[in-house]
């Protein structure tokens, strides 16, 4: 995969097959998602996890909590399969995981990962049995695991134990960078048990999740430089609406650009009422505006200002961003390619002609006293100028004519 420009080179890592879906070993960074539906409501559960797949997730988590939901795994996997949808499941266990993949051998089955959260794989004494016997399950099925440790739920007693040992320091870290530590060694030491038990090294992914942006940086950067397995990477409780994609963004961008991360999930608080696909489509972007994948064509466009005689600008913008995301299921299969194609809607005669001639297919509409038309640029030629009350619809067509003769039809 190429390298971005001012990227640093991917990090090794080892590859992990999740599915038909690798993570590290040279594989692009892959989206994962999960749903927020209870996962014994089989109906609701597939219809999600359909909304995400159809928006790019390339893995899905669901919660897999009570006896109901694990029983309900095998269903889920085999009604999406009659759909044509075989995006991998994941299964998110805490406290009880052990129990009920023994109950559930068809669960166990199903998925194509499981989680563990080393913080409430158990307690006391049963936590080294419970963990040992939820790797046993990887390793009879054939399943890679997460090891996903959380600054919400650290484990305790090696909490308590490496502040111990700070105390008797002769110079003492701060009680942060210890409770980092202690997130780190979660997951680190919980690998290492892992692939003493036979779980092997191609078959762990670890995460160590944090809801700060510079603890979350930090704490990857110690992970990367301490092991070679696949990272996931994500800012837990990342929060709602534009904090929420602003926390997420800044703290991934700068852990990618340093060839950090495996697979990514940005963990959004949906708004009462709104898709959970979101987070999908800020994944896909925040991976294609830094250069590491390209998912759909990005539309170039102009914030508005005085110069902007209408909205119609801003409404053109979102109607072919709208229509291009609508035919990438398409395109990907038909037009291979075509998501690397760059468009621009601008407002007026200071940036539209250049910014337009930047960009594949570009159109420069009128802004205030400018004359009533809209000059269209297709690979820095000027092609067409548009007028009248079909703009919108004549420059969605140039779109779909200049993908069918750029983007070879795929056989498949």
């Amino acid at each position: 995969m190429p390298i971005a420009a001012g990227s640093q080179p991917r990090r090794v890592t080892h590859g992990v097959h999740v599915g038909k879906v690798q993570l590290g070993g040279g594989a692009p960074v892959v989206v994962q998602s999960m749903t927020n539906t209870d996962t014994a409501d089989v109906a609701a559960s597939v219809k999600q996890v359909a909304e995400l797949w159809r928006a790019g997730s390339e893995l899905v988590r669901l919660t897999v909590n009570t006896p109901e939901a694990a029983a309900a795994i095998p269903r889920i996997v085999d009604k999406l399969a009659m759909m044509g949808i075989e995006v991998p499941l994941i299964g998110d266990f805490h406290y009880n995981g052990h129990q009920l993949l023994a109950g559930e051998p068809a669960c166990a089955e199903a998925l194509a990962k499981y989680r563990i959260n080393p913080g409430n794989v158990g307690f006391g004494k049963k936590k080294d049995t419970q963990f040992a016997q939820l790797i046993e399950f990887a390793i009879r099925y054939g399943k890679p695991v997460r090891i996903g440790a959380n600054w919400g739920s650290l484990d305790q007693s090696l909490a308590a134990a490496l502040m111990d040992q700070n105390a008797q320091r002769a110079q003492p870290w701060d009680a942060t960078a210890v409770l980092r530590e202690a997130l780190i060694r979660s997951a680190l030491d919980s690998a290492h048990r892992a692939v003493e038990l036979g779980l092997p090294a191609d078959r762990i992914v670890l995460s160590a999740k944090v809801s700060g942006v510079q603890e979350l940086i930090a704490v990857y950067r110690d992970l990367a430089r301490r092991s070679e397995f696949a990272l996931h990477l994500g800012l837990t409780e990342a929060g709602i609406g534009s904090k929420g994609i602003v926390a997420s963004s800044a703290a991934l961008a700068v852990l990618l650009q340093e060839g950090i991360g495996d697979t990514i999930r940005i963990s959004l608080t949906p708004e009462p009422g709104t898709s959970r696909t979101q987070e999908v489509i800020v994944a896909q972007e925040l991976l294609q505006t830094t250069g590491l994948r390209a998912f759909t064509p990005m539309v170039t466009a102009c914030p508005g200002c005085g110069r902007t005689t209408s909205e119609f600008f801003q409404e053109l913008a979102k109607v072919v961003q709208e229509h291009v995301r609508g035919k990438m299921p398409e395109w990907k299969i038909t037009r291979p390619g075509a998501e690397h194609m760059t468009l621009a809607v601008m407002g007026c005669v200071v940036n539209g002609p250049g910014e337009s001639r930047h960009a594949n297919i570009g159109i420069s509409l009128p802004g205030t006293g400018e004359a009533p038309s809209a000059p269209v640029f297709i690979d820095g030629e000027k092609a067409v100028t548009l007028r009248g009350e079909n703009i919108a619809h004549e420059f969605v067509a140039l779109i779909d004519e200049y993908v069918d003769r750029h983007y070879a039809r795929s056989a498949g």
